[in-house]
């Protein structure tokens, strides 16, 4: 029975005894409804109680159903709760994200405007670095032009120089015009036949109206004799002349006695004759009109407005480490002692290491302290982090060329090699001249044959060995000044992409023992430029048995055959029989004498002493340098003119003429020779190691001298600085001063032209910087 039922019941029995009291004639029955009352009462209670726990018990199902409610509710809440923090935490990422992104943004903005101010400040400073060093040479240009100019306005009957029109003469960006008489390079006014382009320079026009004309000496006839083999190694054999063909250029036909030049200026074009007259020489331009004159004038308001007092101070206090000190304990481990001259501090050369050279400003002032005192500067392992994983093998290297390169081209299986002996040209296969590099070669008698390489491959380094070329590049320091293509103080940089600017190679046999005749050498020579060698790969060869034995019988014989032909007196009345006599003949290393010991000091660098020792021989040591000193110059070349009958060159005949005594290239000083330089004019080069990864920077106009001591490959750069321009200046004047048939008169540096260029691009950014700043609001 339901709950319902049975309360229907209860509700119908209470009506029932209702009805029943309402008779009082009966006790029973009032009794009976006293029973039904009591029982009423507990039914209720009964009732009420169940009712209670009913109550209860929905109040228990509705607080559980309400607190699951609630709790899912509040689940559900937490759950919209959380997507809310979520959504707003992606939101708020988002935000952060944008922002930091905006921020990095604006951070890399900043950086790269900072970098290229820092790159535009550097442009400026190098600029004016530039303006302070060419002024002077740009100003000599156009004085030389004025004056062609009022002659030409005077030949003309003109009454100022601004009615004078000149006409311009036409050369391809992929021609160099020279003059037709010293070979210098022209780079603007010049005088020219209309009728066989004959071109003349204006220092020649100068010389010639002076009647001071040099650079046409005429040629002149060298005696060279051939006397076969045996004769290098001592025989006495009568040979016939014959001449070398290698140094016989075209010879210019035409003397001093053609030149006509009239009492008013005017020059005649030395190759007319009585049936065609070629008529007069006239003024042509190459670059437009006053050109030189208007960068001259900008260049001296430049001046005046930018700050130059400064730059020279800058360099001042700079280099502590060439002090003069009384202990060789004190020395820096970044100098290397290079000579031995009393009292002096310029014994000693600046030598650091390349993985030190982080601080790039104050590096580069340090080099440039040194650099315009005209010392060289060697930089140890430059090769070591740059170039790693790249081989410098030279068969390897050429094996890379050849793959490249028109396989066609015989000069990739043969080529032209100097034998040091003879100090000829012959051909030989590439894999017979790498296997001697590597294993030696010997010649009939046993004797080291030692071959040399020169630039090779032949001005195609950047084009064939592009990453060595690139690798190469970005090894060497100081990139103001070693970047062929960019660097800011190398006026090499300036010219025209049609000037070659990049890496030659040089490769050749070496031995550690002097030999005395026939050794590895680079012979006694002044580069036009400046120029980086690094040293990249060595390879030592072991002598055979049967040529240490045939150095030790030959060398007796070269020294009896100096004897007989290499004779004279000197001022002091010893005779060079009695020297010949005084120097050692055994040049094997157990008993070599007057050799030269190396001492490998804190930086690196070797020194170099004559000593009476065995050189401890390094597996790294790859060749040795002599450098001179520019302010020598003048007495090396009286020793080299006193001693030249002591020397051999060509066909190892005695050298009997000398032209120039160093752009000849025909001396090799050997040790005794420069103890001998040192008694008698008190001079002595700067001499040292070179060692594998070295870099050598060598200044222009310092004569030096290299001898092998193992098989080298050195890769060469040359550069011009803005310190040297001078020296380059120099050196031009006395190369067009040589004969005509002289194999060094052809001026392939044209450093006129490379100031000219380097000007212009030093008055534009000058005059764009100033005009930035104007544009500037206060």
């Amino acid at each position: 029975m339901s709950n319902v039922e049975k309360k229907e019941a209860l509700r119908r029995m209470l009506e029932n005894d209702e009805e029943t009291d309402k008779d009082p004639s009966s006790a029973d029955l009032r009794k009976k409804r006293g029973r039904k009352k009591k029982v009423k009462m507990e039914t209720e209670n009964v009732v009420k109680k169940k009712e209670k726990r009913g109550r209860k018990r929905k109040t228990t199902i509705s607080d559980e159903n309400n607190a699951a409610k609630e709790k899912k509710k509040k689940k559900k809440k937490k759950k919209k709760e959380n997507c809310g923090r979520k959504r707003e935490i992606i939101f708020s990422s988002e935000a952060v994200k944008k922002e930091e992104n905006g921020g990095f943004v604006k951070k890399e903005k900043k950086e790269t405007r900072n970098k290229k101010e820092s790159n535009n400040d550097h442009d400026i400073e190098a600029s004016k670095y530039m303006l302070e060093y060419l002024l002077p040479y740009l100003r000599q240009l156009d004085l030389e032009q004025m004056a062609e100019m009022e002659i030409e306005a005077r030949l003309q009957g003109l009454s100022s120089l601004s009615e004078l029109k000149i006409k311009g003469a036409y050369c391809s960006k992929d021609e160099c015009a020279y003059c037709d008489n010293c070979q210098s390079s022209i780079f603007d006014y010049h005088r020219s036949c209309a009728k066989c382009s004959f071109d003349l320079c204006l220092r020649c026009c100068y010389e010639l109206r002076r009647g001071e004309l040099h650079g046409d000496t005429g040629p002149i006839e060298f005696e060279l004799i051939n006397r076969g083999q045996d004769y290098l190694h001592g025989e006495i054999i009568i040979g016939e002349n014959e001449s070398h063909t290698a140094a016989q250029p075209e010879i210019l036909e035409r003397s001093k006695s053609e030149w006509h030049v009239g009492s008013d200026g005017n020059i005649r074009c030395p190759k007319a004759n009585n049936e065609d007259d070629h008529g007069f020489l006239e003024l042509r331009r190459m670059l437009p009109p006053n050109c030189i004159s208007e960068l001259v004038c900008k260049a001296k308001q430049l001046k005046e407005a930018v700050n130059l007092e400064d730059i020279e101070e800058s360099l001042d206090n700079v280099c502590s480490c060439l002090k003069p000190v009384k202990k060789e304990d004190n020395i820096l481990n970044n100098t290397g002692k290079a000579a031995f001259c009393e009292d002096s501090s310029e014994n000693f050369l600046y030598c650091p290491k390349a993985i030190d050279l982080h601080n790039h400003e104050k590096d580069l002032r340090h080099f440039q302290w040194h650099w315009r005192k005209g010392e060289p500067v060697i930089v140890n392992n430059v090769l070591e982090s740059s170039t790693s994983g790249l081989s410098w093998e030279p068969i390897l290297a050429w094996r890379a060329f050849h793959q490249i390169s028109d396989t066609n081209d015989n000069s990739l299986s043969n080529v032209k090699a100097i034998d040091c002996l003879n100090w000829c040209q012959g051909d030989i296969k590439v894999d017979d001249f790498f296997t001697g590099y590597t294993n030696g070669r010997k010649d009939k008698l046993d004797w080291p044959q030692l071959l040399k390489l020169n630039d090779r491959p032949p001005y195609l380094f950047e084009k064939n060995l592009p990453r060595h070329c690139t690798k190469f590049i970005s090894s060497l320091p100081y990139k103001e000044y070693t970047d062929p293509f960019k660097g800011d103080l190398n006026l090499a940089a300036k010219l025209p992409d049609n000037v070659h600017v990049g890496p030659k190679t040089y490769i050749a046999y070496g031995f550690h023992q002097e030999l005395g005749r026939g050794d590895s050498v680079t012979k006694l020579h002044c580069d036009m430029s400046d120029v980086v060698n690094v040293l990249t790969h060595v390879a030592k060869v072991e002598l055979e048995t049967v040529s240490i034995t045939a150095i030790k019988k030959l060398t007796e014989k070269h020294l009896e055959q100096d004897k007989r032909e290499l004779h004279g007196d000197n001022q002091d009345g010893e005779t060079n029989v009695d020297r010949l006599d005084n120097r050692s003949s055994s040049v094997i290393a157990s008993d070599e004498k007057n050799s030269v010991d190396v001492v490998e000091n804190g930086s690196g660098l070797c020194d170099a002493k004559v000593v009476d020792s065995v050189h401890q021989e390094n597996s790294l040591d790859g060749a040795h340098w002599d450098i001179f000193r520019r302010e020598d110059v003048p007495k090396l070349k009286e020793y080299l003119k006193k001693h030249s009958g002591e020397f051999r060159h060509i066909y190892c005949s005695p050298l009997k003429q000398v032209i120039h005594p160093i752009h000849d290239q025909t001396f090799y000083l050997t040790n005794n020779h420069k103890k001998r330089l040192k008694e008698e004019y008190g001079i002595e080069p700067w001499s040292f190691v070179q060692k594998l990864g070295d870099a050598v920077f060598i200044p222009a106009g310092c004569p030096h001298q290299v001898r092998n001591l193992k098989s080298c490959t050195k890769v060469a750069l040359d550069f011009v600085s803005p310190e040297n321009v001078g020296e380059c200046f120099r050196l031009t004047e006395e190369i067009r001063k040589l004969p005509v048939n002289h194999y060094f008169t052809e001026d392939k540096l044209q450093v006129k032209k490379m100031i000219i260029h380097a000007m212009l691009d030093v008055v534009e950014k000058l005059e764009k910087a100033r005009s930035e700043e104007t544009d500037v609001p206060s």
